[in-house]
């Protein structure tokens, strides 16, 4: 067994998916009890918690929003500031590839810390050849 732990980046997809109990969210627990266990390291940009945040209240309320919060807090998520190193990186992802600004920074975690992007968004498909993509939809 390796002595580094694999590295995931969930996007919004990855987070909504494992959230409702959605098509896909297998992976993604998997990843993440892995992670209680020490064997990977799982990240999520704010930005893409936000993301979900106001999908979730869009659609159901603040409450609800805000129960979402305190779930992913207490995952064994490391949730990466949004720092000007961070936006800058997007920028730069978002500028060279069709892809939406909030998956930008999921595309520009991953290129940082050498990760898998955990994801069942078709936009990922444009980044593919410069991060790794686990797909959660695509019979893996």
């Amino acid at each position: 067994m390796s002595a580094d732990p694999q590295i995931f980046v969930l996007d919004s997809f990855a987070l909504l998916a494992y959230l409702g109990g959605e098509v896909g969210m297998e992976p993604v627990l998997e990843v993440l009890e892995a992670a209680f266990n020490g064997t990977n390291r799982v990240f999520c940009s704010w930005i893409n918690v936000g993301e979900v945040l106001y999908i979730t209240e869009r659609e159901v309320g603040l409450p609800q929003a805000q129960a979402v919060l305190a779930a992913i807090e207490q995952l064994p998520i490391e949730l990466l500031p949004v720092s000007k190193e961070a936006v800058l990186a997007a920028a730069h992802v978002k500028a060279n590839y069709s892809i939406a600004y909030a998956d930008a920074f999921a595309v520009a975690a991953a290129q940082e810390l050498n990760g898998v992007v955990l994801t069942g968004d078709p936009e990922f498909e444009a980044v593919e050849k410069i991060i790794s993509v686990k797909w959660l939809t695509r019979g893996e």
